[in-house]
């Protein structure tokens, strides 16, 4: 069973995302045969732009599922974004419903985006992450995918009405990480951030190569 209700629309939207990354800048990627093709699989990338989860799948044949704030879901832009797959998230009991979500995409074996640092960076430096993403990897025994983005920062960041055209973008995917690097173990004292710091600093190990990458 897909975890994107409409996988032909989401198709059709990621190659239109992908043209429009590579029409409009130098939008170029390494690490991707670090992605398995199927199972359960969370992308766990940092977080600095409104282009971030577009730009981490538009390149990739798997089918991610993402999130958008749930006032976005009206209309047909709504319908559209519910057919690709698109997780609300609710202000109210944000939390809960959207973690039920992501285990039921994660169950049927499909791929979330999530971000540790839990909210879009100011600056485009890395922050500390929160406990929710060490949470869901260490529950659901997800592999996980150490995402990092360079250049969507400085084309659109948080503080931007519009995005800049042109300029490089690169999505770098690290290593797979198993349940065994991630988990520190029940009796850890702080198990689910201490999972998400060893996430987070997969992240932050990852570079941009100096090479084109494509």
């Amino acid at each position: 069973m897909s975890s994107i209700p409409n996988p032909s629309f989401y198709e059709g939207t990621r190659r239109i995302a992908d043209w429009f990354f590579n029409s409009f800048y130098d939008y170029t990627q390494s690490g991707k045969h670090h992605i398995p093709t199927g199972g359960p699989v969370i992308f766990a990338a940092n977080h600095v732009s409104f282009y971030d989860p577009p730009a981490i799948g538009a390149c990739l044949p798997r089918q991610i599922n993402y999130f958008a704030r749930d006032t976005l879901f009206k209309g047909l832009f709504g319908k559209a974004l519910l057919q690709i797959g698109t997780i609300p998230v609710a202000r109210e009991n944000a939390e809960v419903k959207s973690l039920k979500a992501i285990f039921r995409t994660l169950k049927a074996g499909g791929a979330v985006a999530i971000y540790p640092e839990g909210t879009r960076s100011p600056d485009g430096q890395l922050m500390e992450p929160k406990p929710g993403a060490g949470m869901i990897a260490c529950k659901s025994r997800a592999t996980v995918i150490p995402t990092r983005l360079f250049g969507t920062h400085e084309v659109f960041g948080r503080s931007a009405k519009l995005p800049k055209l042109g300029g490089p973008i690169h999505i770098a995917y690290g290593p797979p990480m198993g349940p065994s690097e991630i988990d520190p173990g029940k009796e850890h004292p702080e198990r689910y951030l201490e999972a998400s710091r060893r996430i987070m600093q997969r992240i932050a190990d990852l570079e941009a190569p100096s090479e084109r990458v494509v």
